[in-house]
């Protein structure tokens, strides 16, 4: 990975873009529509700056000049100038998915966006507020922090009560906080994996390796995989495992 993917809060902030035409009017619709303020003085306090000019010695000079300044800079259609580059972007406003090539292909990227845009409701949006919304009346029906992790996690699976992939009604959230125990999962679940490429995963195998707060994997599999899991998730060798010790969602991984 060569670049960080980040969300900037630009609202209100000045974004200093230099050039006009066709490339500059793209990019000021892009900032302006994430409420950012749009200037041509090159010596504003702005928190990014972008270069949309055609000519190329006039585009390097102007980087330049503002990279000089400590500003990040995006140089339309120039990414070995680029400080960041600006992703395709589906927007379910407050769910943003950005898709970046690292400025190897902006027609690559905005055909995944194309393609998700497709295949996510339009709905995703409202169930994100919804879900900020009931925050405290989770946390009543979940008091520890696991728990509430995993139901939350249950609820999200595929076919589960919120798939964000499906369409969902008002009362979808309310639906599912009225059964306290929805959601809920736990027990040993066991993988066994015949590939050592993490590319081979299936998709319910990443999945559950996302959601595992156990793993006891055998010594043979590989760190490349096993990065797939939670951060906080506890990781054991298999030789240890005791089915009577199970606490929350298990993973019991073999290899070969």
């Amino acid at each position: 990975m060569d670049q960080l993917p980040i969300f900037v809060t630009l609202k209100g902030r000045k974004v200093i873009l230099l050039g006009s035409g066709e490339m500059a009017d793209a990019k000021r619709r892009l900032y302006e529509r994430a409420g950012a303020t749009i200037t041509d003085d090159e010596n504003a306090d702005a928190a990014l700056a972008v270069v949309a000019l055609e000519d190329d010695d006039e585009a390097a000079a102007a980087v330049a000049r503002l990279k000089a300044r400590g500003l990040l800079v995006n140089a339309v259609d120039r990414s070995a100038l680029c400080d960041y580059t600006t992703p395709a972007i589906v927007d379910r406003d407050p769910v943003l998915i950005a898709i970046g090539t690292g400025g190897a292909s902006a027609g690559l990227a905005k055909a995944v966006r194309q393609r998700l845009e497709q295949i996510l409701p339009a709905g995703l949006g409202q169930l994100a507020r919804g879900l900020f919304a009931a925050r405290d009346r989770i946390k009543d029906n979940w008091p520890d922090g696991a728990d509430r992790r995993r139901a939350i996690d249950a609820a999200l699976n595929p076919g589960g009560t919120l798939d964000p992939f499906a369409d969902h009604d008002a009362q979808a959230i309310d639906l599912w906080l009225a059964d306290p125990a929805a959601g809920n999962q736990t027990g040993v679940i066991e993988l066994n994996l015949h590939s050592a490429d993490p590319d081979d995963l299936t998709i319910k195998q990443a999945r559950l390796l996302g959601q595992a707060d156990v793993i006891y994997a055998d010594a043979c599999v590989p760190e490349a995989i096993l990065v797939r899991a939670r951060a906080d998730a506890e990781r054991f060798d298999l030789g240890t495992f005791d089915a009577t010790q199970v606490t929350g969602l298990t993973l019991v991984i073999g290899y070969g």
